[in-house]
C-alpha cells in the first residue's frame, strides 16, 4: 500500500481517524474498525498529523517513522487507508484545512465524510480551529474513552446550536490505552506486546524509537 498525498476515496461514506500516531496502537485500530462496522463505512482514512498544533511542547517522532508504523499496522485490512496529506503540508496540521482540501476533490464531502474522535477529544473540540466550519464539512463520530464521560446533548446545544445532528455518539469498548504509556514502557525496556501490532513493535525495536531520555519529555497524547 502506498500512502497518498490526496487520497482518491471511492463511493460511499468514509471515516477519518487523525492523530499523531506516536506510535499507533491497538486502541486506534479497534476504534477505526468499530466505527467502520457501526456506521457501515466504505473505509477509514488514517491521517497522521504533520505538526500537531496542540503538542508544540513535545518532541514528536519524525513523520517517516510514524507513517511507516501506521502502514505496518493497517496493511492487512483492505478497508483501512493511509494518507500523508497533513505530513506533506507546511505548517500546523489543522483539521479544517484538511477537510477543505478533501472537499475540493470529493463531491458532497459533507455528506460522505465522518471524523472519528474520542469523548475526551470532543470536549476539546471547541478549541479546534473553526469547529463550526468543521461540522459543515463533515460529521463527527464520538467513541467512548475509559475515564472520560461523553458530553451530553445539552453541551452540544450550548456550544454548537443547530449543529447537534452533525455529531453521532457510538457505543463500543471503552479503550484506555495511550501512546504516552506505550512510549514510557518502551523507554523502561518493558513489554508492549498486545498493546501494539507485532509489526509496529518490531519497527520500534529495529529503529530504536522512544529511548529512556525521550519518553519523559513526551508525556500525554494518544
Amino acid at each position: 500500500m502506498t500512502p497518498e498525498a490526496a487520497p482518491a476515496l471511492g463511493q460511499g461514506t468514509w471515516g477519518i481517524l487523525g492523530g499523531t500516531f506516536d506510535p499507533i496502537h491497538l486502541a486506534h485500530l479497534a476504534i477505526a474498525e468499530q466505527s467502520r462496522d457501526a456506521l457501515g463505512l466504505s473505509g477509514v482514512l488514517f491521517l497522521p498529523a504533520g505538526l500537531p498544533p496542540h503538542k508544540t511542547d513535545r518532541v514528536i517522532t519524525p513523520s517517516r517513522h510514524r507513517l511507516a508504523m501506521v502502514e505496518a499496522a493497517i496493511g492487512d485490512n483492505p478497508t483501512f487507508h493511509l494518507s500523508r496529506m497533513e505530513v506533506d503540508r507546511d505548517g500546523p496540521s489543522f483539521a479544517v484545512d484538511t477537510l477543505e482540501s478533501l472537499q475540493a476533490d470529493i463531491p458532497e464531502a459533507a455528506r460522505r465524510l465522518i471524523w472519528i474522535l474520542s469523548a475526551e477529544a470532543l470536549r476539546g473540540f471547541v478549541t479546534w480551529r473553526r469547529p463550526e466550519r468543521i461540522l459543515e464539512l463533515c460529521r463527527l463520530a464520538v467513541v467512548p474513552r475509559l475515564g472520560y464521560r461523553s458530553p451530553g446533548r445539552s453541551w452540544l446545544a450550548e456550544h454548537f446550536p443547530d449543529q447537534e445532528d452533525r455529531i453521532i455518539f457510538l457505543d463500543g469498548p471503552e479503550l484506555g490505552d495511550s501512546a504516552s504509556r506505550i512510549r514510557q514502557l518502551v523507554g523502561e525496556g518493558r513489554s508492549i506486546r498486545y498493546l501494539v501490532p507485532d509489526a509496529v513493535a518490531r519497527y520500534i525495536n529495529d529503529h530504536h524509537l522512544y529511548p529512556p531520555e525521550l519518553w519523559a519529555k513526551n508525556r500525554g497524547g494518544t
